[in-house]
């Protein structure tokens, strides 16, 4: 769920008629921010850095469809040179439409992936196609099997490997020939290559399989969930309805029995790797020297994390154990984790220390602690191992802020890249010569600027300067962070206030929540179509809040972990606090507090209406969790463990259980074609409603899934919420 606040990207403001107060400004409303796109907030995105690390391609679109160009980062103001032109991308007479192309190691050719189909949130079928720059000859990847997914290059760029109904091919370009190299694959049975739908969703994995740096092997995963339990959503576009069913291991219940295997290319054979005892295998990863392979493995409880090594040139294959960590809650699994040229030792984040920082593993066993503090680094951004510099993002500054960083590895030298308050990201070229930066905060539309490594602007790709002009046309009042009391400590929130804001009134407060692992609400960040509704709202009279109670993230894993075992508990005792201290200030309106909030912000919600009751007069829950037993097991038993192990902590704050206790107004809003959080959440939560005589409100947006949008659908829910928080709120 964590990445559900990524659908609001884009900035839509009004232009119609004038604020009473203020007759030069314009007024907002829900059609150009949910429909219109007038006023959408501009990017630059897509840049491929080039061997050399001078140069860059990206997609451009044209009349005649997807092209890319190419261009040097040394120029950047120059105009870039056509690379490839749509209309050489033709194969029978039928133009291809570039929705995502790679390189092959030396430049030579484009592995161009057409007709994308996407799956979940991550995975994709499409048709791959090899367009050779040289002779620009055209050809499919393979015309039988078809649909592929995940295609690539292999380490030389003279064969591709791609996965075609759960199996693993390689196609050998010289010959033409192509090799199957799983022969089990079947749909809802065998994965290989790929993962299930909750390694997709919780561990962000999809591609499980990789090839060694000098070809020779393929190291890959194999899941059965031949014993997992399937669940069937029904789809309305027909006379009778359609039924899709896939397998999702709710908490408690049986996982995919998952193997990582090596497949030499050369013996076409394949090994199976003993790994010992484990539950989930979440990331895999070659060196890029000695054809050194990482396998990491988890405990079911996710608090016990191996890293194994694995010699592929032994006969046999050997695996040891080189690092090992435990936890009194649970491991983090991310991304950070980078082979060092050594080929001794990698460098990864841990919380080890009660923060989140950088050290280097050593394959004997040392370990060297890289940052240190209270204060979380983000996420690797790369490493330049000829300076030993490794670039990250940080929340030094404070958990609203997200800011680009650099360490020496040898005198552990820290130094701050970003120059400004609020939220920096970067993309680095090849070589760390060069990175792109993006840089908003949270009343500042998102301004792209090309740097060198050393932190040096070159030049401003895009400032949304015709945005923000827009926006002067607006009446909008600023988004101020500040600290209040929760149930024992201070949390950070933000407030916007209505236009004209008269202390001496009274106002009701809509308070906007997430609340759940792995996502901050209160981030001095530009919040796009989110930040115009909440202004809208503002200019209907409410004051908007936001709040990042216990549980939430770069406070330290204590601050983070504290809500182990018990989720929803802290967060509501904060969100109580929370109410009882805004109901204390002269300007609310103590009658009239509200709250809303999607997915994990949906449960909290619903939480606050049922167990929090008196203290929230409104609430809307969109696509909410409503126990926990129906969602998926490696998010609830990260944080929660089984049922069978923990059945009062599940029960103890689930919404269902507190029906009962509902005093204001409730409105739950669910798409039936949600794989992630089950409509099944809201039925549930209806039958305790009904059960509890108690009234309610309700609205189910057909096939549509967690995101919930498509044609008039965003503008329509936004609609109505809308009417519903001026009636009730």
């Amino acid at each position: 769920m964590k990445t559900l606040f990524s659908i609001f990207s884009c900035l839509l403001i009004a232009y119609t008629s004038s604020i009473a107060q203020s007759p030069s400004k314009k007024e907002l409303n829900n059609e150009l921010i949910w429909k219109d796109y007038a006023f959408y907030a501009k990017t630059v995105r897509g840049f491929r850095s080039m061997n050399d690390g001078v140069h860059y391609t990206r997609l451009e679109q044209g009349r005649s469809g997807n092209g890319i160009v190419k261009a040097s980062f040394e120029k950047f103001d120059n105009e870039p040179d056509i690379f490839v032109h749509p209309d050489e991308l033709v194969y029978k007479g039928k133009q291809l439409f570039i929705d995502e192309y790679i390189f092959n190691a030396n430049e030579t050719k484009l592995l161009v992936a057409t007709d994308y189909i996407s799956l979940y949130r991550r995975s994709y079928l499409a048709d791959f196609y090899i367009f050779n720059l040289e002779t620009k000859n055209v050809e499919p990847l393979h015309t039988t099997l078809t649909p592929q997914t995940l295609a690539e290059f292999s380490p030389d760029g003279k064969k591709v490997s791609f996965i075609h109904a759960n199996n693993i091919y390689i196609k050998d370009l010289e010959s033409g020939k192509t090799t199957q190299i799983t022969h089990d694959g079947k749909a809802n049975v065998i994965i290989n290559g790929t993962t299930d739908w909750v390694y997709e969703e919780e561990f962000a994995l999809t591609k499980a399989y990789q090839w060694s740096p000098d070809n020779t092997y393929i190291a890959f995963l194999k899941f059965d969930e031949s014993g997992v339990q399937e669940f069937t959503m029904t789809y309305y576009s027909d006379l009778y309805p359609d039924l899709y069913t896939y397998k999702y291991p709710k908490a408690g219940e049986q996982n995919s029995d998952v193997s990582l295997h090596i497949y030499h290319t050369e013996k076409k054979e394949t090994a199976k790797i003993e790994l010992g005892a484990y539950e989930y295998i979440p990331r895999i990863s070659f060196s890029s020297v000695n054809n050194q392979l990482i396998a990491l493995t988890l405990n079911r409880h996710q608090n016990e994390l191996k890293y194994h090594l694995i010699d592929c040139n032994s006969s046999p294959i050997s695996s040891k154990v080189v690092y090992e960590e435990r936890d009194d809650a649970y491991v983090e699994i991310d991304d950070n984790l980078i082979f060092m040229p050594d080929g001794l030792s990698f460098i990864r984040t841990s919380e080890m220390n009660g923060y989140n920082h950088i050290y280097r593993i050593y394959f004997n066993g040392k370990i060297e602690q890289i940052t240190s503090g209270n204060w979380d680094v983000i996420e690797f951004k790369g490493v330049n191992f000829e300076k030993n510099l490794v670039y990250f993002t940080s929340a030094e500054n404070g958990a609203t802020q997200q800011d680009l960083m650099e360490v020496n590895l040898k005198n552990k030298k820290k130094k701050q890249l970003s120059t400004k308050a609020g939220h920096t990201d970067a993309e680095f070229s090849t070589g760390m010569k060069y990175y792109v930066q993006t840089w908003s905060n949270a009343n500042t539309p998102t301004i792209t600027t090309l740097h060198e490594a050393s932190g040096k602007q070159l030049f401003v790709l895009e400032n949304n300067d015709a945005l923000v002009k827009r926006m002067q046309n607006y009446q909008l009042a600023d988004k101020e962070f500040f600290e209040i009391p929760g149930h024992d400590t201070k949390l950070n929130a933000w407030m916007i206030k209505p236009p004209n804001f008269d202390p001496q009134q009274k106002y009701p407060v809509f308070i906007h929540v997430y609340c759940g692992p792995g996502k901050n609400t209160v981030e001095d960040a530009w919040g796009g179509m989110e930040y115009m509704y909440h202004q809208l709202l503002a200019q209907k009279g409410y004051i908007v809040l936001s709040v990042d109670p216990r549980g939430t993230m770069y406070r330290g894993a204590q601050f983070k972990k504290s809500t182990y075992l018990q989720l929803g508990k802290l967060e509501l005792e904060d969100l109580i606090a929370v109410s009882k201290e805004l109901k204390q200030r002269s300007y609310v309106d103590p009658e009239r507090v509200g709250i809303q909030g999607w997915s994990y912000g949906g449960y909290m919600s619903s939480l606050a209406m049922t167990k929090g009751a008196p203290h929230f007069t409104m609430g809307i829950a969109v696509a909410p969790v409503t126990n926990w037993r129906f969602y998926d097991n490696i998010y609830t038993e990260r944080f929660m463990r089984t049922p069978q192990e923990n059945e009062d902590g599940y029960d103890d704050n689930s919404p269902i259980n507190f029906t009962h206790e509902l005093q204001g107004k409730y409105f739950i809003i669910h798409g039936s074609g949600d794989d992630n959080v089950h409509y099944q959440n809201a039925m549930e939560m209806v039958n305790s409603l009904i059960a509890a005589n108690k009234p309610f409100d309700m609205f189910i947006y057909p096939n549509r899934n967690h995101g919930i949008y498509g044609g008039n659908t965003r503008l329509h829910l936004f609609n109505m919420m809308l009417e519903y928080t001026l009636k009730n709120l």
